[in-house]
């Protein structure tokens, strides 16, 4: 009886129809990747901050070498995220986006930008970033540790005020961190 029902034509369609389904539904949202994680250790720049003036009439000292000129904590989104990001321009003058200590989920095809919009809490944030001007730095290099992107140069850093990790697939924001100036 059961043979019977897997010759007919109709069935054998339906079987082949739903393992084309779930071989995409594996392949688009890699549900492996909840349970795997990409740890990356990379070596951050040593950095100063800006000086401040001494005092009335003392001019401020820049110091030498590689600059803090931003800086944030992530905040989650559609995952939970936590870390800091930093812009540090380095001894050259270009500049490179740092994240410290990341620690968020894994996800397919996950980026890391530097956006216009503002980072907001909770669900409004979750989609904003694609709304106006952004830049991708690349590929998230892994969902734990420090890694570093260089940020191309002419790239304007004060409007685009925030970075974001970006599942692009989804059109979601995992985690999101205001970029505020160091002074």
């Amino acid at each position: 009886m059961i043979t019977r029902v897997f010759r007919h034509p109709l069935v054998r369609a339906a079987l082949a129809v739903l393992a084309v389904a779930v071989a995409f539904g594996v392949y688009w949202f890699q549900p492996w990747k909840l349970v795997t994680d990409q740890k990356v250790d990379e070596t951050l720049t040593t950095v100063s901050t800006p000086a401040a003036s001494t005092g009335p009439g003392a001019p401020a000292t820049t110091p030498s070498g590689p600059l803090l000129v931003r800086q944030g904590e992530f905040i989650s989104h559609e995952h939970e995220t936590s870390g800091a990001a930093r812009v540090v321009r380095t001894a050259d003058g270009s500049h490179r986006l740092e994240l410290v200590g990341l620690d968020t989920s894994n996800g397919p095809d996950l980026r890391v930008w530097l956006s216009d919009q503002p980072v907001r809490p909770g669900v409004a944030g979750w989609r904003v970033f694609d709304d106006g001007d952004w830049v991708e730095l690349g590929r998230l290099k892994g969902n734990k540790g420090d890694q570093a992107y260089a940020i191309p140069a002419g790239t304007d850093l004060d409007r685009l005020g925030s970075v974001s990790i970006w599942c692009k697939r989804f059109s979601v924001s995992f985690g999101a961190a205001a970029l505020a100036t160091v002074n």
